[in-house]
C-alpha cells in the first residue's frame, strides 16, 4: 500500500527551470528533469486513495496511484507497463498536458496536488534510458487496410492502437514533417521535435506506414477499407476589428510553424520573425503564451499580451470546486521570463539577441494585461504601427467596455491567439459528404463513424466506413482528449471491421465532458 504518511513528510516539488538568461538563448527544453530520488520521493505523497478521482479526471483514465506506488518503491518497469496501457505516448502528455488530475487529486482539497505530470514524464524518460521502449508489432495480419489523414497525436494513437491489432495502416500527413501541431504549432522549448521522431521510429518498426506532404483526395482512399480522418480543429477565429487588414497582422498558427521551423534550422522567406519590434499577442490562453515566449526568444523589442478576462484568483475559485479542473492563478514558463528583469549585466551574446540593449535597465521583458478588449488596429502605409485597448468588465454576463479607460499600444506584430472555430470544410470534408454541428464539429455517432450528407458514391465511390476523431469531432481541446479519442476509434474501427475486438475503450463521444 502506499505510505500512508508521505504527504506529511514532503511538500510539493517540481523540476526546476533553466536560468532564463540561458533558456532566452535557445529553443531547448525549459525545465531541468529531477533524480529518481526525488520522484519517488514525490510519487510517496500519493495516497492511493479509495476513490481515486485523479484517475477519473484523467481523459485517459490512467492508473495514476498505482504508477506513483511502483515509483515509490522503486520498481519503475513494472509503473512504465502500467503507464503505457493506458497512454500511448506519456513523454508528450507529461511535457504538454495542463494535467487535469492534479486538479482532480485528493490532496488538492486543500494542500498540493501530487506532481502527476512529472512523474509520469519521468517515467516515460526512465523507459527510453533503460531501452524498454520497443515496437510492439502484431501477431497477425487482418488483411484489412485503413488510411489515417493527419498526424496530430488523434492520428497517431489510433494507427498505432490499429497497427498493434493487425491492420495494415497509412498516415497521411500534408505537412513536410509529421506530428500535426506538436510539430508546427508546439513551441520546441515546450515539446523538442526529437521526442516526437523517436515515438515514431517506434511506429515504423511496427509497420506503420506515413506519407508526408500529401493532402489526400477520396481516390487515394479508394483501396482502403477504413478512413480515420484525424485532422484537427485549424480554422482559426479572427478579429474583425477596425484596421485589421493592415500588415503585420498574423493569425498564431501563421506564425508559431514558421518560428518551429526557425528553430530547427529552416530558413525560409515567408518567416515571420518578431526580432526588434514591439510585439502584442492577444489572447491570454496557451496559444497566445506560445506566442509570448517565443517572441521573447527571438528578440522582440518588447512584447504585451492582453487577455479580455480577469485575472484568475490565486486559491481555487468557487466556479471551479474539487474536483474540477481549478480556475486559479498560474503563471506559465514564458511568463516568468517576461518578469525577468533586465539588469544591464547580461552577457553580450545574450543583450544582442534579445534586443536588450534597446531596453533601459531595471525594466522587465515583457507584461500581461487583463481585462483588455481591442477597439481598433492603425497604421501607416498600410502596416501595422498599434492599437487601441480599452478595459472592459462583465455586466450581467456581458463584456461592457469601461469608459475613460482606452489607453494606446506600439505594435509593428500583432499576433491573434483567439482559439478554433472548428476543421477545414473543403477537401475530404466536403467530398466525403461529411457534415458539421452549430459548433463547426464534425458529426458523429457514438462509434465514431462519421455522418455524411448523401450517398457515398456521390463523393467519389468511396463506400468504406468513416470515422472521426480528435478535435475535429470534439473541438479545439488538450493532447490528452486527443490521445483518448485516437484510442477509442481505433477500438471502434476494429470492431466494425472485424466484428469485436481486443482494444480498450476509453470513452465515447456522448460521454465526453466540455471543460477541459
Amino acid at each position: 500500500m502506499a505510505d500512508p504518511r508521505g504527504f506529511l513528510k514532503h511538500r510539493r516539488e517540481e523540476p526546476a527551470h533553466r536560468p532564463i538568461p540561458l533558456r532566452l538563448m535557445d529553443f531547448r527544453e525549459v525545465h531541468e528533469h529531477d533524480s529518481a530520488a526525488t520522484v519517488e520521493k514525490q510519487a510517496s505523497r500519493c495516497m492511493d486513495c479509495g476513490v481515486p478521482f485523479c484517475h477519473a479526471a484523467c481523459p485517459l483514465a490512467n492508473i495514476i496511484p498505482e504508477w506513483n506506488d511502483l515509483v515509490r518503491m522503486d520498481r519503475w518497469k513494472e509503473a512504465f507497463d502500467r503507464l503505457h496501457a493506458t497512454n500511448n505516448f506519456p513523454e508528450w502528455t507529461g511535457r504538454i498536458c495542463p494535467a487535469p488530475c492534479e486538479g482532480g487529486c485528493v490532496l488538492a482539497i486543500d494542500d498540493d496536488a501530487v506532481t502527476i505530470k512529472n512523474i509520469e514524464l519521468a517515467i516515460a524518460e526512465r523507459g527510453f534510458e533503460e531501452g524498454w521502449v520497443q515496437p510492439i508489432p502484431a501477431s497477425f495480419d487482418t488483411g484489412q487496410s485503413i488510411a489515417v489523414v493527419g498526424s496530430g497525436p488523434a492520428g497517431l494513437a489510433a494507427a498505432q492502437q490499429l497497427t498493434r491489432a493487425g491492420h495494415s495502416v497509412t498516415v497521411f500527413e500534408r505537412d513536410d514533417k509529421l506530428g500535426g501541431l506538436m510539430r508546427y504549432g508546439v513551441p520546441d522549448y515546450k515539446l523538442e521535435a526529437q521526442y516526437i521522431d523517436r515515438r515514431l521510429e517506434q511506429m515504423r518498426a511496427e509497420g506503420t506506414e506515413f506519407i508526408v506532404g500529401v493532402s489526400p483526395t477520396v481516390k487515394d482512399l479508394s483501396g482502403f477499407d477504413a478512413v480515420v480522418l484525424a485532422t484537427g480543429a485549424t480554422l482559426a477565429r479572427d478579429l474583425p476589428a477596425p484596421g485589421r487588414k493592415h500588415s503585420g497582422i498574423y493569425q498564431a498558427m501563421e506564425y508559431l510553424p514558421w518560428a518551429n521551423r526557425q528553430a530547427a534550422g529552416e530558413s525560409h522567406e515567408d518567416t515571420i520573425d518578431a526580432k526588434g519590434k514591439n510585439v502584442v499577442v492577444i489572447g491570454g490562453g496557451d496559444t497566445g503564451i506560445d506566442c509570448f515566449g517565443t517572441a521573447l526568444r527571438q528578440g522582440a523589442k518588447s512584447v504585451t499580451q492582453l487577455d479580455i478576462h480577469v485575472p484568475a484568483p490565486e486559491k481555487r475559485s468557487p466556479v471551479t470546486p474539487w474536483p474540477m479542473f481549478p480556475l486559479i492563478k498560474s503563471s506559465a514558463s514564458a511568463h516568468e521570463e517576461g518578469d525577468y528583469v533586465v539588469t544591464g549585466e547580461e552577457p553580450e551574446e545574450l543583450a544582442e539577441r534579445l534586443g536588450l540593449a534597446h531596453r533601459k535597465t531595471g525594466s522587465s521583458l515583457a507584461d500581461r494585461l487583463f481585462s483588455a478588449n481591442t477597439v481598433e488596429f492603425h497604421g501607416e502605409d498600410g502596416k501595422v504601427t498599434g492599437l487601441t485597448v480599452n478595459e472592459v468588465e462583465v455586466v450581467d454576463g456581458q463584456r461592457v467596455p469601461v469608459a475613460g479607460t482606452e489607453y494606446h499600444l506600439d505594435a509593428d506584430l500583432v499576433l491573434l491567439a483567439l482559439g478554433f472555430t472548428g476543421p477545414e470544410r473543403g477537401g475530404l470534408v466536403h467530398d466525403l459528404g461529411l457534415q458539421a454541428d452549430k459548433r463547426g464539429r464534425l458529426v458523429r455517432d457514438e462509434d465514431y463513424q462519421a455522418e455524411r450528407a448523401e450517398t457515398a458514391s456521390a463523393f467519389g465511390g468511396f463506400d468504406g466506413p468513416v470515422f472521426i476523431a480528435g478535435d475535429n469531432g470534439r473541438g479545439a481541446s488538450l493532447i490528452v482528449w486527443a490521445i483518448s479519442e485516437g484510442r477509442a476509434c481505433a477500438e471502434a474501427v476494429d470492431r466494425v471491421l472485424m466484428g469485436e475486438t481486443n482494444l480498450p475503450r476509453a470513452v465515447n463521444p456522448s460521454d465526453m465532458p466540455i471543460g477541459v
